[in-house]
């Protein structure tokens, strides 16, 4: 951080953390993104991913099978396009 990255990337940023540790790294997370700062979170959390994002890229198969964002960030949504439910056509939103 000490480099003023524009765009960070963090892969499992919670994983083996404890709730209280969670909480701020999820307020930090959130502070970088209110300054401008892109971040992109890797995670298998589901609620991680819902509570952070405003945009989900979801990976089935090494290609992007959706794009959700907005309100259409749901569990439900996101597991149809990692199971390959919505195959065929990739969900876009703006």
């Amino acid at each position: 951080m000490q480099s003023e990255p524009v765009i960070l990337i963090v892969d499992e940023p919670t994983r083996g953390i404890d709730i209280g540790t969670k909480q701020q790294i999820y307020a930090f997370l959130r502070k970088l993104a209110a300054q401008g700062h892109g971040i992109v979170v890797i995670s298998s959390e589901m609620q991680e991913v819902i509570g952070l994002s405003d945009r989900v890229l979801v990976m089935r198969l090494g290609r992007i099978a959706g794009e959700l964002a907005g309100a259409r960030i749901t569990e439900d949504a996101i597991v149809r396009h990692a199971m390959g439910v919505s195959a065929g056509s990739t969900e876009r939103v703006a």
